[in-house]
C-alpha cells in the first residue's frame, strides 16, 4: 500500500472492539510517526497510553471538570471507555527562537495524524477525539502534564468492526481538491 492509498482509505472508526495493539506493536509505528515534519528536530511531543482503569480515571476527571452532579455524569464518564486503548497526544513546547509554539503544536499534530494513518494501515480502528474537557485542570492533572505541555486529544484505538461497510464507508463527503488549491 502506498502513502496515497493509506490516506485515501483512512477513516475514523468511532466504534471498535476490545482488541488493541500491545506496546511492542505500537513502538515501531510510533518510531515511524516520529518522522513527521519537525522544524529543528525538537520532538515537541509525547504520548501517554491509557488502558484499563486509567480510562475510568479519565472519565472521572471529565465529570469533575464538567461540574455535573454524579447522576448526570455517567454518560460523560463512560466516554473514555469507547476504546480499549487511548493514546494521549501531548505537545511539549521547547524553548526556541526559531520554532514558535504554534509550529510545535503542528509538529505534534503531524505525529498524531501520521500515527493514526499507520494504526489504520496496520488494521486497527482509530479515531482522534477531543472535546470541551481536553484542557481542563482535572484532565491536565490526571495526565501529569508539565508547565510546558498541553493535551491535544486522544487517539482511541481498538479492533476494527467489519459491519461498518469497509474502508470506504465514510466517504460521504468527498473533497474536490480544486476548491482548496489556489495560485499566488
Amino acid at each position: 500500500m502506498t502513502a496515497l492509498d493509506a490516506a485515501r482509505l483512512r477513516r475514523s472508526r468511532p466504534r471498535v472492539t476490545a482488541e488493541n495493539p500491545t506496546d511492542d506493536e505500537l513502538l515501531p509505528l510510533i518510531a515511524a510517526a516520529a518522522r513527521a515534519a519537525d522544524h529543528a528536530g525538537l520532538r515537541p511531543w509525547r504520548l501517554i497510553a491509557l488502558r484499563g482503569e486509567a480510562r475510568e480515571r479519565l472519565g472521572e476527571a471529565f465529570t469533575v471538570a464538567s461540574g455535573l452532579p454524579a447522576a448526570d455524569a455517567a454518560k460523560l464518564a463512560a466516554k473514555p471507555l469507547r476504546a480499549p486503548l487511548l493514546l494521549a497526544i501531548v505537545v511539549r513546547h521547547q524553548p526556541s527562537i526559531k520554532v514558535p509554539d504554534w509550529e510545535q503544536d503542528a509538529a505534534a499534530s503531524g505525529v498524531a495524524h501520521l500515527l493514526s494513518l499507520l494504526l489504520d494501515e496496520a488494521g486497527w480502528g482509530v479515531m482522534w477525539r477531543t472535546g470541551g474537557h481536553t484542557r481542563t485542570m482535572p484532565v491536565r492533572l490526571l495526565h501529569g502534564l508539565d508547565e510546558n505541555e498541553e493535551l491535544l486529544g486522544w487517539l482511541y484505538v481498538g479492533g476494527v468492526i467489519d459491519d461498518e461497510g469497509g474502508p470506504a464507508a465514510d466517504r460521504k463527503n468527498p473533497v474536490d481538491a480544486r476548491d482548496f488549491l489556489s495560485t499566488l
